[in-house]
């Protein structure tokens, strides 16, 4: 479980610091965009008041969306406990920080601080996302490789 925290606490505090470093002290907020390495990295400021892609935005529903971040991070807390390889903790981890910084952001800002836009080979991405949404893909992802359902370690239970 150290491992699920440890991962947790990274990838909570590094999209947290980079959305300090991006957004304030480099005033995306205001600036709106910013060349980083065109078109490969551009940084394009949206507030997101929904989920993937705006869903839900202009719905009202940024309570809704912070109790649903904190009840499915407890959720997947207590099915981590289950898990007895390491890699399926850091994946856990890395959802439940990615989920709870968003969360965070719709407690202080009302909407999610999304900035990072990536395009290449002549397609434009119209859509920013940030740090905490590659943590909970790269989780996800980690979790249908190395998560378990429990029964491994039930089963050795005499």
């Amino acid at each position: 479980m150290r491992a699920l925290w440890i991962s947790a606490l990274a990838a909570f505090g590094i999209d947290q610091l980079s959305k300090v470093l991006v957004v304030h002290l480099l005033d995306l907020q205001t600036r709106l965009v910013m060349e980083v390495l065109p078109p490969f990295l551009v940084f394009r400021m949206g507030w997101n008041e929904g989920i993937n892609f705006g869903l839900l935005s202009g719905a009202g529903a940024r309570w809704l969306l912070v109790a649903i971040a904190v009840a499915v991070s407890a959720l997947l807390i207590r099915w981590a406990r289950s898990f007895t390889r390491p890699l399926g903790f850091i994946s856990a981890g890395l959802i439940v920080g990615g989920a709870l910084a968003n969360a965070l952001d719709r407690v202080i800002y009302g909407a999610v601080a999304d900035f990072l836009n990536m395009s290449c080979c002549g397609i434009q991405n119209p859509y920013a996302f940030n740090l905490a949404d590659v943590f909970i893909f790269a989780g996800a992802a980690g979790l249908i490789f190395f998560g378990e359902d429990g029964r491994a370690k039930a089963s050795k239970t005499p």
